[in-house]
């Protein structure tokens, strides 16, 4: 094949051109890595198939279902950069399946004979797999369009199931949904209506898994609650904690407690600052520099010691002075790094870490002042009569959901000008990093409801449903699109694209999206969804403005 690329991978916002990175990442992926992460996409595809037969008898195995999980969230983007950590994980796939297919001869179960599915590969094909056999293997631009988006919907998936299954909480019914999507995705002989409701399956997951982790988090740390976040420093080392996890944050904060150092979060770990079981903490210091990009130069300055507990984490630049301070645990690797398992309690050792951060110069202030957060469901919910009152009042005019990621580009200035073009009446509704774009303006409040309320990570965008759901029932609505609310999302990678497709599952309409469509998205899907749901792409702020909020 002439002029075949080093890899193709099409799955964030920023990939190359708009069109598909295809020699190297820009997120900084090389193409030996990428097809790594195809070959183990496709090996757990092989497990999927097996689980979803042994689950029509009543016999599938969760171990299978985390291999599943687990693989699809190593590839999610910024999550994984490490050829060692890809290989231990298509050896575990490779095993895992020959085990499936043991036990299916064994209870005689039929398991369908799918063409991107061959149980004869091994693990030693690894250096060999090319992307025409990747995400290329299906030549219809539409039909493969469709099926990316399915399977991105379930990294995304993957991602939130990881986190409630590491505080013990699982939902059989949300792997089934996740492994039924990568067998489908693997047949030749699928259409474009089948892909479609396959899609919307894959939202109604996300939708479950959503509130499985919701519930998962409250549960075990309890409901958020309105907290000022200090985004200053102290004056002892610090341990700069970064992803979503907050099992991890939880083990951290308890082995690193009495021994003279600091706990910051960084990015998406903010949240964390809003659950009321961390507070016993005093050594849980506040929330260190913005979104995850920013991290190359802000680390320099940090002084200390990182971990990484879920996707977010960037290859450093040349001469950077920080990566044999940096730590990596669950699905996360990174080449010169340390890497920390759990051991067979499920536990991890944060010893090494902490040990390490006590030898460290406080961290470098960056910015001074504290931010507002924690208005997830239950605590808007608890505000619900005021905020009733003053839409009725005319003082809140519109809510506008601005959740989503953030991004280097410069085009993700326009998220930082549509909030501060936002009239008065209007209150932003976010999760999370895109937050970052806008939640350290001045924007005030509204008789003491601050015009952004922060639900807290990206799963938290659940929150932002319940509370969606709650005014259309307070106002005896017939629909979610009846309410003020309009819908401003940006986009960077798969966990936007499970937050996206649960809406559509729900029927919210007229959702746009930035700061550019999909590159998965042709012009016959994009065409779909428009008829569908009014899915729409951002313009300019005076037109989107005009649009949203003055015409809408």
């Amino acid at each position: 094949m002439e002029n075949r690329p080093d890899m193709f991978c099409y799955q964030c916002q920023e990939t190359s051109r708009g069109k598909g990175c295809e020699k190297i990442g820009v997120c900084g992926k090389q193409s030996h890595t990428s097809a790594r992460m195809d070959l183990l996409l496709y090996a757990v595809r092989g497990v999927a198939a097996l689980n979803r037969a042994l689950r029509a008898k009543g016999l599938a195995s969760r171990e299978a279902s985390h291999e599943v999980i687990d693989a699809l969230f190593t590839t999610i983007t910024n999550a994984n950069f490490d050829d060692a950590s890809l290989d231990d994980f298509i050896r575990r796939a490779f095993n895992m399946r020959e085990h499936l297919l043991a036990k299916a001869r064994e209870t005689g179960t039929v398991v369908p004979d799918l063409p991107q599915i061959s149980f004869t590969a091994t693990p030693d094909e690894a250096e060999k797999y090319e992307p025409v056999t990747g995400v290329l293997a299906e030549p219809d631009a539409d039909i493969r369009g469709l099926k990316q988006l399915a399977i991105y919907g379930c990294k995304g998936m993957a991602a939130y199931a990881r986190h409630a299954a590491n505080l013990g909480f699982e939902d059989d019914e949300v792997y089934a949904v996740i492994e039924n999507a990568m067998v489908e995705t693997a047949r030749t002989d699928i259409g474009v209506d089948d892909l479609l409701k396959l899609v919307l399956e894959v939202g109604s997951g996300g939708v479950n898994v959503m509130a499985l982790l919701d519930k998962a988090n409250t549960e075990s740390y309890g409901n958020p609650e309105i907290t000022t976040v200090d985004i200053g420093v102290r004056d002892r080392p610090g341990i700069l904690i970064s992803g979503h996890d907050l099992r991890d944050l939880e083990e951290l904060l308890e082995q690193s407690a009495g021994k003279g150092v600091d706990v910051y979060t960084h990015s998406e770990m903010l949240p964390g600052q809003y659950y009321p079981a961390f507070r016993k903490y005093p050594h849980f210091a506040g929330n260190y520099g913005n979104a995850w990009w920013k991290q190359t130069d802000e680390f320099e300055k940090f002084n200390g010691v990182f971990l990484f507990t879920s996707n977010c984490i960037v290859p450093p630049r040349k001469n950077c002075t920080y990566m044999d301070r940096v730590y990596t645990t669950g699905v996360v690797g990174m080449p010169e790094t340390h890497h920390i398992e759990a051991g067979p309690d499920g536990k991890k050792d944060f010893s090494e870490l902490i040990t390490r951060a006590q030898q460290c110069p406080p961290p470098t202030e960056i910015e001074h002042g504290s931010i507002v957060g924690g208005f997830a469901h239950h605590q808007v919910l608890e505000l619900a009569p005021k905020i009733i009152d003053l839409i009725k009042r005319g003082k809140i005019r519109k809510f506008v959901v601005m959740a989503g990621c953030d991004g280097r580009f410069p085009s993700r200035e326009y998220y930082t000008r549509f909030a501060e073009a936002l009239p008065g009446d209007c209150v932003i509704l976010t999760a999370g990093c895109a937050k970052y774009r806008y939640n350290k303006l001045p924007l005030g409040d509204i008789e003491g409801v601050p015009r952004v309320l922060d639900a807290g990570q990206c799963n938290d965008s659940y929150s932002l449903v319940r509370i969606a759901l709650a005014l259309k029932e307070a106002f005896n609505l017939e629909s979610v699109n009846d309410l003020p609310i309009v819908y401003n999302i940006a986009w960077y990678e798969q966990k936007a694209v499970i937050v996206l497709l649960a809406l559509l599952s729900l029927g919210v309409q007229n959702i746009h999206t930035g700061p550019t469509l999909p590159a998965f998205f042709t012009p016959d899907i994009l065409k779909v969804l428009q008829e569908r749901f009014h899915i729409a792409t951002i313009s300019n702020v005076e037109d989107d403005i005009a649009t949203l909020i003055n015409n809408n």
